[in-house]
């Protein structure tokens, strides 16, 4: 019964069809046979009053568990968060970074050139077919993603560190502005996955497996930067899937590892090297509520972001020297499309 009126109201199963399945799995139960006429009644009632019972519903809340909308209600207030469930329903566009000239490659891809250079549009069919993906003219990469890179500033010839680097958007940024990059990750897969792209779009990095929370150097790195693993719930734009597969029981473990990479991130640093910590979260806790917790007995500083540091910070995405993008926000007055939520905090080394 609840699959067939998930596919009578939501779903493009047609009426009979999703009426006739759910009669069938009835009459094959011995224990719910004798319901078959009820069920048969009350479906058929349901595609009566469709419209009526769907005009009754609220799409935006509906798709959102109840503790992400608490704890989002608190976090942003009650409008700003069902812009947030608002813009999670709608598909996303493809947002791109080009290595070399974006407004040729938004000419070639139908697309156009949002204010920091990300080339957004409306893709079709299989991403490795777009013409510039075989040849390493662009990599996939969100409007919101390839902000927290930039937030480094010039790193032409400087040791850069990315921990946690996989999938590598964030490497193949810094290799492409001329960093001498070392990517870390964890997994095996994930590098294999990095290095593979950094091959297709001839950039170099060291790629090293291992632990981020514990990886030694032994030279200091001049930035370095903390794309932490998190609950993810600034992306489920992309990713439906996220809201219902983690629970708010998850943010306590992902909390204690994202401090332990800052710990490591520090100690990794030389004096004066900026360290960029972010997260693709919606969750505070993930985001500024690391701020004060960083900077009590580590030898760091705030070094607080400005709005107006590159084209297309909106001041409203600036507060308190952070970073902070919403799903509800756009990254252009003429452009629609929305963006992932992404937090972003920069420290300097002392």
């Amino acid at each position: 019964m609840e699959v067939a009126a998930a596919q009578i109201l939501f779903l493009d199963v047609p009426d009979h069809a999703a009426v006739s399945t759910a009669l069938e799995m009835a009459n094959g139960d011995p224990k719910a046979r004798h319901f078959k006429p009820l069920a048969n009644g009350v479906l058929r009632n349901l595609v009566r009053q469709r419209e009526a019972i769907l005009a009754e519903q609220d799409p935006a809340r509906l798709n959102t568990p109840d503790w992400l909308w608490q704890l989002w209600q608190e976090a942003f207030g009650e409008e700003e968060v069902r812009a947030i469930g608002v813009g999670h329903m709608a598909e996303p566009p493809l947002d791109i970074t080009v290595k070399n000239d974006a407004s040729a490659w938004a000419v070639r891809l139908g697309g156009v050139v949002l204010p920091t250079g990300t080339v957004r549009f409306k893709a079709k069919g299989r991403i490795e077919a777009l013409v510039g993906y075989e040849e390493g003219a662009w990599w996939v990469q969100d409007f919101a993603a390839a902000l927290p890179a930039r937030l480094l500033g010039e790193v032409r010839g400087k040791r850069v560190l990315d921990l946690c680097a996989s999938p590598g958007g964030k490497t193949a940024q810094l290799a492409s502005a001329g960093a001498i990059v070392t990517a870390v990750d964890s997994s095996d897969a994930r590098m294999s996955r990095l290095t593979a792209n950094l091959a297709r779009l001839g950039l170099k990095a060291v790629c090293v497996v291992d632990d981020a929370t514990t990886f030694r150097s032994n030279a200091g790195f001049d930035a370095v930067l903390v794309d932490a693993p998190c609950s993810a719930t600034g992306t489920i734009r992309r990713h439906p899937d996220i809201p219902w597969v983690k629970t708010e029981a998850d943010l306590g473990r992902l909390v204690a590892v994202q401090r332990k990479l800052i710990s490591n991130a520090i100690s990794l640093a030389v004096v004066g090297a900026p360290i960029v910590f972010a997260t693709c979260s919606l969750q505070p806790e993930e985001g500024e509520g690391h701020v004060n917790s960083a900077l009590t007995g580590n030898p760091i500083s705030v070094s607080p972001i400005e709005a107006n540091e590159f084209p297309g910070l909106n001041d409203r995405w600036v507060k308190d020297g952070t970073l902070r993008t919403l799903p509800s926000f756009s990254p252009d007055l003429q452009v629609t499309g929305g963006m992932d939520g992404f937090f972003a905090t920069r420290f300097v080394r002392e």
